[in-house]
């Protein structure tokens, strides 16, 4: 991963120079979004998770899951026109859970939602990391766009209200992510832009972006049942 992000920093600073250059200072930090995109992806992918995943199992076996914070997850959802890349799934970083005791034991027996059913969940949304400038001459340094957040500094569960969501009309990553998350799972989420705005733009998201969530799950309703109006 300090390769990856080696090559992510050289390969900022080559776009910033020209783009600084071309366009007499004034920088876009967009510049050449989607190919710096998809090898970032490429980077969490190849990097972080493969070789987690692969040093898991050397080390434990059949075992390996339950060694290992990261994961890769099949999207359950089919990607058009998709030629059977890694864009057809997520990777997960898995935090741990926020519950303990009975209430950690009531929420691995209740399980996951499905695609039908409704969250509350506390997150904050990331681009990839970009080179940027720090407000201080023509220094620049490596920093990620937060584009949403429903909380504000250090998360605090007795202060954060959870946002109320329809996993239904999330995207395709997200809902993916979802439905196999429990109550009190906290999870670092990366969606490859095929299962997140895909080449359309969204608000303060550039199309092509990779999607970096984290995200706490702190509840979650079935399909019909009653959902309080006010959190608690």
């Amino acid at each position: 991963m300090k390769l990856c992000k080696i090559l992510i920093f050289a390969f900022a600073a080559c776009v910033a120079f020209v783009s600084c250059e071309e366009t007499n200072n004034t920088y876009d930090p967009y510049e050449n979004w989607q190919e710096r995109n998809a090898a970032w992806w490429e980077c969490i992918v190849r990097d972080s998770v493969h070789a987690a995943i692969d040093k898991a199992k050397a080390q434990w076996g059949e075992h390996w899951q339950e060694h290992c914070q990261w994961r890769m997850i099949r999207t359950l959802y089919k990607i058009q026109n998709e030629s059977g890349t890694i864009l057809d799934s997520i990777c997960v970083k898995d935090l741990g859970n926020d519950l303990t005791g009975e209430e950690l034991q009531a929420s691995i027996k209740k399980g996951s939602p499905t695609h039908s059913d409704s969250v509350r969940v506390s997150f904050r949304g990331f681009l990839m990391p970009t080179l940027n400038y720090t407000g201080h001459g023509s220094d620049m340094d490596m920093v990620q766009e937060v584009f949403s957040t429903s909380y504000y500094g250090e998360y605090n569960p007795s202060t954060a209200t959870p946002i109320l969501m329809g996993i239904d009309g999330l995207v395709d990553g997200f809902k993916t992510a979802l439905q196999y998350m429990k109550e009190g799972d906290h999870w670092m989420i990366y969606i490859p832009y095929k299962l997140g705005y895909n080449a359309t733009a969204q608000g303060t998201i550039p199309a092509y972006s990779t999607l970096q969530f984290e995200v706490h799950l702190v509840k979650w309703y079935e399909s019909g049942s009653h959902i309080p109006s006010v959190w608690d």
